[in-house]
């Protein structure tokens, strides 16, 4: 009989957590995660959970802990948000750059200056090009399954996933949602096997400095450079896509719920109008395509799931056929384009693509995005194109510009 709970998405990580059992927790309260961190303590602290809880300063000192945890050999987890995660930004390179397979949440809010609680994905866009992996969520059910996916896919490639969902929009919104089975979730999720063996009786030194140039060490044995380092680690995030799919499908066999893998899509077979977008934005677009449906304009969806690596091939698949795209984005480039589709534009590079795509950066801070809104912005777009006022320029929705 399944186990079916109408919940937040906060709580919905929180169960996914205590699924995993990890053996080290380290966090430290911002909104809009706080309440996921406040569960595990709980279930820590009544015996639900058989975890170290370790209680820190601040969020650079809780990456700091999962990291020296993890190199010795333990599953880890920790959550942050906002200026939050920008307070790690040192130690999530260095969690990247050891190939440690830390799993943490990224409860999506905007950063400061100036202050908000309220999301939008500047603070994990922020990080894009740290060398974790990042899965983007679109509801509640997708948060507690893609948590209990990225550690099995952390732990087979030494690579550390980040799982993003939107603040408020997901966080602290109740859904129905399934809780996967604790002994399915056991034959899944194998027991972690650390990369490095470190024990008293085996002392090795962990990232000590580089030189530019690869060199023998003391048993004479010929050792990377710097470069070899970043080499390797990039290799590794481009061949991740097929561990990352073949979990999904592992997942969906197991479980009975696929959520895709790099991306998924929505009505595609048919469109000739292709909304993108990562996160709840996405899915609110799947009610503006079907709107745009009724009004007999063939449009459809694809979500950008797995943002990095960025699903460079698959995107390209999905976007064969489309005559327009259009882009929502809740994240921005400053200085460039919306990030999203700066990238797409780069996959499609070559490939013969040529469709006119317009970019929208919509709902930073928390500003709502209605579907409506979504649909009417694919109409204009295309009023453009069709009387070839369209720049390829990026329009800010909802934003007084004048």
């Amino acid at each position: 009989m399944s186990d079916t709970r109408i919940i937040t998405g906060n709580e919905a990580a929180a169960l996914a957590v205590k699924l995993v059992e990890p053996n080290v927790i380290a966090a430290y309260p911002i909104t809009p995660q706080t309440s996921l961190a406040e569960k595990l303590s709980t279930f820590v602290e009544g015996g639900e959970l058989r975890a170290e809880y370790v209680r820190v300063e601040g969020e650079h000192s809780a990456l700091t802990v999962c990291i020296s945890a993890s190199t010795v050999g333990a599953r880890v987890f920790t959550a942050t948000s906002s200026n939050g995660l920008l307070y790690m930004h040192e130690q999530i390179h260095w969690a990247a750059g050891s190939r440690l397979p830390i799993v943490m949440c990224c409860v999506n809010r905007g950063v400061g200056a100036p202050w908000s609680i309220f999301n939008d994905q500047q603070d994990s866009f922020s990080q894009r090009d740290t060398g974790w992996i990042q899965i983007y969520c679109r509801d509640n059910q997708e948060i507690i399954d893609t948590i209990i996916q990225a550690y099995r896919i952390a732990e087979a490639v030494y690579i550390p996933v980040m799982v993003c969902y939107d603040g408020f929009v997901l966080s602290h919104t109740m859904m129905p949602v399934e809780i996967p089975d604790y002994g399915k979730v056991r034959e899944f999720l194998p027991p972690y096997k650390p990369s490095v063996d470190i024990s008293p009786e085996n002392p090795v030194t962990v990232n000590p400095v580089f030189f530019p140039w690869r060199r023998e060490n003391a048993e004479g044995v010929l050792c990377d450079g710097y470069m070899e380092k970043r080499y390797k680690l990039q290799d590794a995030l481009l061949k991740s896509t097929d561990t990352i799919e073949e979990v999904s499908t592992a997942y969906g066999q197991a479980f009975g719920r696929d959520h895709g893998g790099l991306l998924w899509e929505h009505m595609t077979d048919d469109a000739e109008i292709v909304i993108v977008g990562m996160g709840s934005i996405a899915a609110e677009a799947t009610v503006a395509a079907d709107s745009l449906r009724k009004e007999g304009i063939r449009a459809g969806v694809v979500g950008i799931r797995v943002f990095r690596p960025f699903p460079r091939k698959a995107i390209a698949t999905a976007l064969k056929k489309a005559k327009v795209i259009v882009v929502f984005e809740k994240c921005m480039s400053y200085g460039c384009d919306g990030g999203v589709s700066s990238d797409i534009k780069s996959a499609l590079y070559g490939t013969g693509i040529e469709a006119p795509m317009h970019n929208y950066i919509a709902g930073l801070g928390g500003r709502d995005v209605k579907a409506r809104e979504l649909a009417d912005a694919v109409k204009e777009t295309i009023t453009r194109i069709d009387s070839g006022t369209e720049e390829n320029e990026t329009t800010w929705l909802n934003c007084h510009t004048g």
